[in-house]
């Protein structure tokens, strides 16, 4: 060998302690919101009433916290400790993973631009559901609230969509002093106002619809949530490329980290095998030796006995 020492695949440093960070931010952050959506959960009461979780009629935003966080916690999990431990079935499991996601985004996107009319409708229906429920459920009033401020809209398609509402609807039967009015998440803002008067949508809808501008968003958030896609929609599809892109490169280095390993496992029975085939070939030579030294010494004595 003269002083030459054997050098076999390795596996990389830098790839293995890449994965292992960057899924150890992941995992801590599905932890994160997998806390935030119990604690939620806890303080409307569900923890201790988990019959409850099917009482609310609209969308409960606590479901997101909890879908996102433990998908996001499974595949921090996985690529951390499958990168640490260099344990290729978690690391496997975390690439096809990540490939299922990125198969379900990817066949998402295309159906929504297929079926666009087909969305806007469930999207509709969706909207609808929740306005039935807006007093239902606080986290679903709040995100109600925020998505009518952020796009400056009400209801799906406008301010009737309202009449869904128990507490909103026109209905002689109302006895609600929100009858016929809207939620303050509605109303237009005026930028001198500090305060927030959640009485302004008080009676909105029984005004003639010129004067109900003045005060109300008339426009439906399905029309404006439209608006706002066509406007940003460079930004929107940068966002979603980037995220395939990323979810791509995380395969890439998973399955690379998977061929080092698998790699070095089969060097190392290379190795393995080398050595006990070395061994053996020297214990087969040593017992020829051992068999010809005793016929040698054995020679002379029979020379001698014969003498």
């Amino acid at each position: 060998m003269s002083g030459k020492h054997y050098k076999g695949p390795e596996v990389s440093c830098c790839i293995k302690y890449f994965i292992f960070g960057f899924n150890v931010i992941f995992w801590f952050l599905g932890i994160a919101f997998l806390g935030i959506g119990l604690w939620a959960w806890n303080e409307k009461g569900v923890l201790s009433n988990i019959s409850s979780i099917t009482d609310l009629g609209g969308f409960d935003p606590v479901w997101l916290f909890l879908v996102v966080g433990g998908v996001m916690f499974i595949l921090g999990f996985a690529g951390c400790i499958g990168a640490l431990r260099e344990n290729t079935f978690l690391l496997k499991f975390f690439s096809v993973f990540l490939g299922i996601i990125f198969f379900l985004e990817l066949t998402a996107g295309v159906l929504a631009f297929v079926f666009k009319d087909w969305i806007k409708d469930q999207l509709h229906f969706f909207i609808n559901n929740n306005i039935r429920a807006y007093r239902d459920d606080i986290d679903l009033q709040n995100l109600i609230d925020f998505t009518q401020e952020y796009w400056q809209c009400c209801g799906a398609f406008g301010a009737d969509d309202w009449n869904l509402n128990i507490y909103f609807n026109c209905t002689d039967s109302n006895a609600s002093r929100e009858r016929c009015g809207v939620p303050f998440s509605c109303c237009t803002k005026d930028p001198a106002e500090d305060v927030i008067n959640t009485q302004c949508g008080y009676d909105a809808r029984q005004k003639p619809e010129v004067d109900q501008q003045i005060v109300i968003y008339t426009k439906g958030c399905v029309p404006q949530f439209e608006k706002w896609l066509q406007d940003n929609l460079t930004i929107v599809a940068g966002i979603f490329i980037g995220i395939a892109l990323l979810q791509i490169f995380g395969i890439c280095l998973a399955q690379n980290l998977v061929s080092d390993i698998e790699a070095v496992r089969a060097s190392c029975c290379t190795v393995l095998a080398f050595c006990l085939v070395t061994l053996l070939s020297e214990f087969q030579s040593a017992g020829r030796a051992v068999g010809s030294d005793r016929k040698v010494v054995g020679v002379p004595q029979a020379a001698l006995a014969a003498g």
